[in-house]
């Protein structure tokens, strides 16, 4: 009962910092993409499809993580 009690009160708190920690993840990642890209524009080197190396694979990973925990935390808050 109290351990249910002290998440319920603390799930709110997670869910924050991981929507914060989301937002920097994104906001960090560098993208090639100019702005016709969004409207379907074609350039000679296609970003999408390239191979991340170092921090760039760690800072990708790092995000697909972030974001899995925020939907499981959410998840758990609906409930």
């Amino acid at each position: 009962m109290l351990y249910s009690h002290v998440m319920k009160s603390l799930l709110p708190y997670v869910n924050i910092l991981l929507s914060v920690l989301l937002i920097a993840f994104i906001l960090l990642q560098r993208t090639g993409a100019q702005i016709g890209g969004a409207f379907g524009g074609n350039d000679n080197l296609s970003s999408a499809y390239h191979t991340r190396r170092g921090s760039e694979k760690w800072l990708f990973i790092g995000t697909i993580i972030i974001a899995v925990l925020f939907a499981i935390s959410a998840l758990i808050n609906l409930i």
